[in-house]
């Protein structure tokens, strides 16, 4: 199943003050062009940051929406930049379709070449698993690392969900991204943090599991 018009991408388990907020999203929001799925997504963002600038922000590649249902439901291995991205999205991936999620941070490494301990961790963890689902929440350089494998043509992940705040560089790492067609979900500009990007997997995983868990 696809993730297109006609889907029902309302799926979590609300509290009533939730589904109220949300409401309230989707009265100020009004009409949009965004798919029912990337809606799904972009209502997320804005409830977990009451911000609602992120309804221009937000960037879905082609059939990003596609490639990480799929990606979910093969059981790939999820990689993310900082701890508070993998305490963001594991209760929910844990009651769903339990990826394993390996944290960048937390890798053992020695940094060279000036880079620092999240871009060394996630290069280490990239070449271990160079299909998976990459999650960079915070670190400008774990993106930065990430763009420089795909480059070099020694990783393909299967996913890309890049919303890392930044200032000197982090448009270049975006659009180098985007130039690599590698499914992906950005935001332009300088805004993000790991908040978002957690908002962001855990609406992926709500809509993939309609889409493919239930029946599994």
């Amino acid at each position: 199943m696809l993730l297109t018009d006609g889907i029902n991408v309302n799926v979590m388990e609300w509290h009533i003050t939730d589904a109220q907020s949300l409401a309230i999203i989707d009265q100020e929001i009004g009409d949009h062009v965004f798919s029912p799925a990337e809606y799904e997504i972009v209502r997320r963002v804005i409830y977990a940051t009451a911000d609602f600038e992120y309804q221009s922000l937000l960037r879905f590649s082609e059939r990003a929406l596609q490639a990480a249902a799929a990606a979910l439901s093969a059981r790939t291995t999820i990689i993310v930049d900082m701890p508070m991205v993998q305490v963001g999205i594991t209760h929910d991936i844990q009651n769903t379709f339990a990826n394993p999620i390996f944290c960048s941070f937390d890798v053992v490494t020695t940094p060279q070449d000036r880079k620092t301990r999240v871009a060394w961790g996630i290069k280490t963890l990239a070449k271990r698993y160079p299909e998976g689902i990459f999650v960079v929440g915070q670190s400008q350089t774990a993106l930065s690392m990430l763009v420089e494998l795909i480059e070099g043509e020694e990783i393909k992940p299967s996913l890309i969900i890049a919303t890392p705040a930044g200032f000197i560089g982090i448009d270049t790492a975006k659009e180098k991204l985007r130039d690599s067609l590698i499914p992906n979900i950005m935001i332009e500009g300088r805004k993000g943090n790991a908040v978002v990007a957690s908002a962001v997997v855990d609406g992926l995983i709500d809509l993939a599991w309609q889409a493919y868990g239930q029946d599994g």
